[in-house]
């Protein structure tokens, strides 16, 4: 009686294993936030994450500028505000530090001590990779990273070269005005794209810009509550946040306005840099 049940066992076990050989090594979905301040406008940030929990993603990723900042007196009670609106939700929230949450060796320390991480670090999800910088102090027109940046970068691509695909998260958008000019020539583009990098994300100028150079996207994620510096949807300039969606090595971006009552809901997907009516 015991050898059929073995044969059993161990053909389920054969179906399971080819099963899992056969499924996506990625499917999961993850939420990009935008800044949240710079002169953060009221109940903007609030929505959004209504919104992102509507859509229940595996993880949700900010790209800076989570608190105001600027007074090391203030700093504690700045982050304790924003934790209790932070632990409303469930999801594992991944930092970038913003030129507004690190600005003096207090606010450094405070940062570590509030977050729980560091100031640059990289995880995986599944077989996807993910790195978070900081370029927070960086002038806003260097088109590289610090060099403890850039060395912790090449390291940790080398070390995760057959994972894909992946994502550079850093809160000053760096590769802007070369990519806009379609300049591959500087040194951070020249690394990722050795390595395969496909996506890299940023914020800081609270302005949706999509951009493509040598396969690379670049991204620099809309507002998600800091005040907006110019006028237009068409021109990048609303809140929202960023839907990514990965199965296997496909990603697709969908960039999302807020809806009402602060705004229309208007969606772009980046990919195909189309603007759909929203989803009803």
């Amino acid at each position: 009686m015991g050898t059929p049940r073995r044969l059993l066992l161990g053909g389920l076990a054969i179906v399971a294993l080819v099963a899992a050989a056969e499924s996506p090594r990625n499917d999961f979905r993850f939420s990009i936030l935008g800044d949240r301040t710079g002169d953060a406008q009221t109940g903007v940030y609030e929505q959004v994450w209504r919104e992102i929990d509507g859509e229940h993603p595996d993880f949700v990723v900010n790209v800076g500028d989570s608190i105001q900042g600027g007074n090391d007196s203030t700093v504690a009670s700045e982050w304790l505000a924003l934790r209790q609106l932070w632990s409303r939700y469930r999801y594992p929230l991944y930092l970038t530090p913003g030129n507004h949450d690190i600005w003096s060796r207090a606010s450094l320390a405070m940062y570590y001590n509030q977050t729980g991480q560091q100031r640059f670090y990289s995880f995986n999800y599944q077989n996807a990779h993910f790195m978070v910088l900081d370029n927070s102090q960086s002038p806003d027109l260097s088109d590289s990273l610090p060099d403890d940046q850039m060395q912790f970068l090449e390291r940790d691509l080398e070390q995760n070269r057959d994972r894909d695909p992946k994502f550079i998260f850093f809160h000053k958008p760096l590769w802007l005005i070369p990519v806009k000019f379609q300049n591959s020539q500087f040194p951070f583009h020249q690394l990722i794209k050795k390595f395969g990098v496909g996506y890299v994300v940023s914020g800081h100028g609270h302005q949706y810009v999509h951009e493509r150079l040598d396969g690379v996207t670049y991204i620099e994620a809309p507002s998600s509550g800091g005040k907006l510096k110019g006028h237009g949807f068409d021109q990048g300039w609303f809140y929202g946040h960023v839907a990514v969606t990965v199965k296997g090595s496909h990603v697709e971006i969908v960039v999302k306005e807020v809806g009402p009552p602060l705004a229309q809901g208007r969606v772009i997907t980046a990919a195909l840099r189309s603007m759909e009516a929203p989803v009803p």
